[in-house]
């Protein structure tokens, strides 16, 4: 049996010619041919020491320790470092388990593009076309089956896939130059607006400074002046406290009564959500948590079915929240006070002199008094009364200002913060802040706003759930199949957003999304999945990853 085995083998490798002189051997790729030019003999590739005659490369038996031998047949498929460990003592660790210097079988694929095959599929019966569209790697006529070249189509309709893929990659990466090139007039926009700002916060505040010398000087100037009080006798000071305290508490009703009105909305908005879960639920499902929260909910509706509530009557509510007039509420009229006092007179005596002599004796009568006050001869009744309508003035002016540079401080912080975050390479994604896309899969609707977060939405309805908030870039290894219409990962390095601490799952953990992204002419969300509980993928196309992009091999996976 052995001997007729033999044979054959002697039939076919003459029949193939193995080394054929001003040849090389079959399945030698282009950057292994200067290690077979040799016509005598062989030196092993990764064992130099080895040398063997030309007439046992491709003889179907694995004479080198690495394989190199039998570059055109399946001897030697065999070796590799996910093999089981089987005793081979001409190989490098004396087991299967370790690796072949080639990469596989060379198919020049003469019309298309060449590719190596592994050996493991060479003279297995079965045509390759995907990496061998020549058919060379059949050449043994295993069952009878015969590959045909076909790379003629095959590299026809490859190169056509291939230009559009070109073209559809050159119209993302000028769509890309385009995002950049905005990204850029963003991000001066941004510095323009902060130099913008730090000039005008500069001058608001020497007018800020300026406005609050001249509060200061008319506030010593009003203090000492002598006036008229408005409230002269016990009962107008206490009327006007009484007064204060009323308005007070009326604008305290107001915000009772709305914040009442939002948490009555908010009651109803929750009622609404239970009611329909317990309508929904599935009671065969057996989850202890969802049961006992029907189960409460529905204690709940019961004791609300059966007591009695006392409703506030809103009119009456309204009627007290009018303001105070003649008509409703304190006429605090009554109980202004008319009493005459030395101020009267004196100001009545000075409505018999001339202006000059008047303002003469103003001035005179408040340096006195300034200087009686400042040294403790007379007492300083200045507090004791309202502001006039110059310092109320000059306060107002003083107070706007400072709220302005206030609010301009924030602005600028707001603007320098945006500067500093990281927008990726080239800032590409301060174009895409703030915008969303969106796809449906299943029941739900799914969206992505970018530097944002992503959310989902059912289909029956309901708010949205946020799936994760926008925490920062990183880098992770996809490895999924080329698609034929290339919304695809793909293989290789690729950008991932990592959307963190969304919206707790019941009875899990918070959501979080990992946002992966592939080149696209447009923006698009491809597919979303949940890899595991609360955990969610979507894959994204955009231009703005397209120089991130990695050519796909073309070594099938033996696998």
């Amino acid at each position: 049996m052995r001997q007729s085995q033999a044979l054959m083998l002697l039939g076919i490798i003459a029949k193939n010619g193995i080394v054929i002189a001003g040849s090389l051997p079959r399945g030698v790729g282009p950057e292994f041919v200067k290690f077979y030019e040799s016509k005598d003999t062989f030196t092993c590739i990764g064992h130099p020491s080895i040398t063997i005659p030309t007439s046992r490369v491709n003889d179907n038996s694995c004479d080198c320790p690495d394989g190199t031998d039998e570059p055109g047949t399946a001897a030697c498929a065999l070796l590799d470092h996910l093999s089981p460990e089987q005793p081979l003592p001409s190989s490098l660790s004396g087991t299967t388990n370790t690796t072949n210097a080639l990469p596989g079988f060379w198919c020049a694929n003469k019309g298309h593009v060449g590719a190596y095959v592994p050996f493991m599929y060479v003279n297995d019966g079965v045509c390759d076309y995907d990496l061998c569209c020549d058919g060379a790697e059949e050449y043994g006529n295993v069952g009878g089956v015969k590959c045909e070249n076909k790379c003629a189509e095959i590299g026809k309709e490859w190169r056509r896939v291939e230009q559009e893929r070109k073209e559809n990659l050159e119209r993302a990466n000028k769509r890309r130059r385009t995002m950049v090139k905005e990204s850029k007039e963003f991000r001066r926009r941004v510095e323009a607006k902060i130099i913008s700002l730090t000039e005008e916060i500069k001058e608001l505040e020497v007018k800020r400074d300026e406005l609050k010398a001249k509060l200061d000087e008319v506030e010593r100037q009003e203090r000492f002046k002598v006036v008229k009080s408005e409230g002269p006798g016990k009962l107008g000071v206490l009327a006007g406290l009484a007064k204060t305290r009323v308005i007070e508490l009326r604008d305290t009703l107001r915000k009772v009564m709305g914040e009442r009105h939002q948490l009555r909305d908010k009651v109803q908005e929750l009622e609404g959500i239970l009611s329909a879960f317990k309508e929904e639920y599935n009671p065969n499902f057996n989850d202890e948590g969802v049961k006992k929260a029907v189960r409460a909910w529905e204690d709940y509706a019961a004791k609300i079915a059966t007591e009695a509530q006392e409703q506030l009557n809103e009119v009456d509510i309204l009627e007290v929240m009018k303001e105070d007039s003649e008509e409703s509420g304190i006429n605090w009229k009554e109980y202004e006070e008319d009493e005459v006092t030395d101020t009267d007179i004196l100001y009545s005596f000075e409505a018999y002199l001339p202006g000059p002599v008047r303002d003469f004796l103003h001035s005179k009568i408040n340096l006195l008094r300034i200087w009686l006050i400042e040294n403790g001869m007379l007492a300083d009744t200045g507090s004791e009364r309202g502001e006039s309508r110059l310092v109320k003035a000059a306060r107002e002016a003083h107070d706007s200002v400072a709220n302005d540079v206030n609010s301009k401080r924030r602005t600028l912080e707001e603007q320098q913060r945006d500067l500093e975050k990281d927008y990726g390479r080239d800032d590409i994604f301060r174009y895409l802040k703030g915008k969303c896309i969106t796809t449906e899969a299943g029941e739900y609707e799914y969206e992505l706003c970018w530097m944002d977060k992503t959310s989902q939405k059912s289909k029956k309805g309901g708010g949205r759930t946020t799936m994760g908030n926008f925490d920062r870039f990183d880098f992770d290894e996809a490895d999924e199949e080329e698609r034929h219409d290339g919304k695809g990962l793909g293989r290789g390095k690729r950008m991932v957003l990592r959307y963190e601490n969304g919206q707790g799952c019941w009875n899990g953990p918070n959501r979080k999304t990992d946002v992966w992204l592939a080149c696209a002419e447009t923006e698009e969300l491809w597919r979303v999945s949940e890899l595991e509980k609360c955990v969610y993928k979507m894959e994204v196309g955009t231009p703005a990853v397209c120089e991130e992009i990695v050519e796909p091999g073309h070594v099938k996976d033996e696998l």
